[in-house]
């Protein structure tokens, strides 16, 4: 019983902790970034002291090269020279001298392989920070989108509203003209009172004309002119 209380309170924590991971997702992703800046430029530091520290290894190396070099050219003009103490002397110093060199040059070769990895690192690390800051402004394009969606859905600007204004529009613009519709009217009851046989007795030629036409104003314009 306590398993399966515990399974769900479990579950129930998981979902919650999903639902705030998901209402501030861009927040955590920008969140996430500048860690991952902070933890490149630390790095940007450590490489710059071991570059540091690599140069000053190879400036010490190379004087201790330089320092054997000229000892054992004196030591050879030493015993040239029948100086065999003082090319003793030298000898010892230069057996020094190059124990010395050896610690150096296996310094030197560690250095070398760290400066390598890091700088590897971090040009990986540089390009995940590009791909990471191009995957955030898609999710802010994405969470616009989703917002606008939202705000349309609260509005009522929705499929089912939209069709319901588009019946309205239609039945509005579907209406029959009021006066078109009068006008009609008018006819028929001319009609039916029979005020319009009349005009259509003389448009036949039956008696003199009812109305002035077309032709009438013609005739009369160029009976004017003559």
């Amino acid at each position: 019983m306590f398993k399966t209380l515990a399974t769900l309170i479990n579950g129930q924590n998981a979902r919650a902790e999903d639902r705030v991971r998901d209402a501030f997702a861009i927040e955590l992703i920008d969140q996430k970034i500048r860690e991952s800046e902070n933890s490149l430029r630390a790095a940007k530091a450590t490489l710059a002291s071991l570059i540091q520290r690599q140069r000053s290894e190879e400036k010490q190396h190379g004087g201790l090269k330089s320092r054997i070099g000229d000892l054992t050219k004196r030591a050879a003009e030493a015993l040239d020279n029948n100086r065999e103490d003082m090319a003793a002397e030298a000898a010892r110093a230069i057996a020094t001298m190059e124990n010395e060199l050896t610690v150096r040059t296996e310094t030197l070769d560690r250095l070398d392989q760290k400066v390598i990895r890091l700088r590897a690192s971090i040009e990986s690390g540089h390009r995940r920070i590009i791909d990471l800051k191009q995957g955030a402004i898609q999710a802010r394009a994405v969470r616009r989108e989703q917002n606008i969606q939202m705000r349309m859905v609260k509005t009522g600007v929705q499929s089912g509203s939209v069709e319901e204004a588009e019946q309205m529009i239609a039945r509005v613009l579907g209406r029959d003209d009021p006066f078109e519709h009068s006008e009609i009217l008018s006819d028929i009851n001319r009609d039916l009172n029979h005020d319009t046989i009349g005009d259509k007795m003389a448009d036949a030629g039956f008696g003199a004309a009812t109305r002035s036409t077309a032709e009438d104003v013609l005739a009369r314009l160029k009976s004017g002119r003559k």
